[in-house]
């Protein structure tokens, strides 16, 4: 399969980089969206034709700060070395960034962008939160990579509901204060827990000690959906950290992406069944047509929040108006 994009000409002139995908079918999309390209609707319904999904809305938990379990997860190495002449853009998150081949919208993202003005370097690895992402020594090692005038994207969540102790260590305490748990590892080590906040903020200074810029990206949403006041099925837009990550932001004056709601608004136009298709595991790991579509999302909303890293994507993202046609 492989798709082509048409836009108004009385638009911006701009046009996107054609990716071919696998498979038999042609798709063809000249329908209007204001928030994401049309080509990732048509992705849509052709890989619900293609994937073995849910065809029905995933019911609401008692706990959304709880994680989902885990599918198998294989972090790819990043064999893509970064020029050092460029600034880089460097993506830190959990399994919903990146995961196993290409299933994390961090390993879809650079193609948004022109490479020979800047690095996209994905950092995320699967299964952690902004506690044991630090543990462990992963932001240790990336703060080592980053130079000044690079920037961070910063999105952690998914895991921080964990458990503080026991089998899986991840989660971190509610909050954005100075609150702190010491706790005991399997291991026999002791470690002290901070608050979420605590983690984002911990994030930030290090950053900016080294004269890189930190934009904050809400999480990912999941396929939950709740009857709405309204009538009509409404899909979870916030896991509950949302109002620590605005704090965040506001206190320490730095820009926060909204990407759940503008995915949310995308995912509730096509509906729960339609969308049940980019969710083939659980609530929360997406396809990877779903990660292509997360990266859309990320890119549009730097365009929509004028982050300065706007200018080193390829082009601006044009409304795009006409009529889809699939053939096989």
């Amino acid at each position: 399969m492989y798709f082509d994009r048409k836009y108004n000409s009385s638009s911006e002139s701009n046009s996107f980089l054609s990716r071919p995908l696998t498979g038999k079918s042609k798709v063809f999309i000249t329908m209007r969206l204001p928030i994401v390209p049309c080509f990732l609707c048509a992705l849509l319904f052709a890989g619900g034709a293609l994937a073995q999904a849910q065809t029905a809305a995933t019911p609401a938990t008692k706990s959304s700060l709880e994680p989902p379990v885990t599918p198998d997860q294989v972090t790819r190495a990043h064999d893509e070395p970064l020029n050092p002449a460029l600034p880089t853009l460097f993506i830190v998150g959990d399994s919903t960034a990146r995961n196993q081949a290409d299933l994390g919208w961090g390993d879809h993202f650079a193609h948004y962008f022109d490479r020979s003005r800047v690095n996209i370097a994905n950092r995320a690895i699967a299964g952690r939160s902004s506690r044991t992402y630090m543990r462990e020594g992963a932001w240790a090692k990336t703060l080592g990579e980053m130079k000044a005038g690079d920037t961070l994207l910063l999105q952690m969540g998914h895991n921080d509901g964990g458990a503080l102790d026991g089998a899986k260590p991840r989660g971190t305490l509610k909050g954005n204060g100075e609150e702190t748990r010491e706790v005991t590892l399997l291991s026999g080590e002791k470690e002290t827990v901070h608050t979420y906040g605590w983690y984002l903020r911990k994030y930030i200074a290090d950053a900016r000690a080294k004269g890189v810029t930190t934009i904050l990206l809400t999480p990912t949403v999941r396929n939950i959906w709740t009857d709405g006041a309204d009538g009509k099925k409404h899909i979870e837009r916030d896991m509950g950290y949302g109002a620590v990550m605005r704090a965040v932001a506001a206190s320490e004056h730095i820009a926060l992406l909204d990407m759940a709601s503008s995915e949310a608004d995308l995912l509730e136009s096509f509906g729960p069944e339609k969308t049940a298709a980019l969710f083939p595991k659980d609530h929360t790991h997406t396809s990877a047509v779903g990660a292509e579509l997360n990266a859309s999302v990320v890119a549009r909303r730097i365009v929509a929040d004028h982050a300065p890293i706007q200018k080193f994507l390829l082009a601006p993202l044009p409304e795009f108006t006409s009529e889809t046609s699939t053939s096989k």
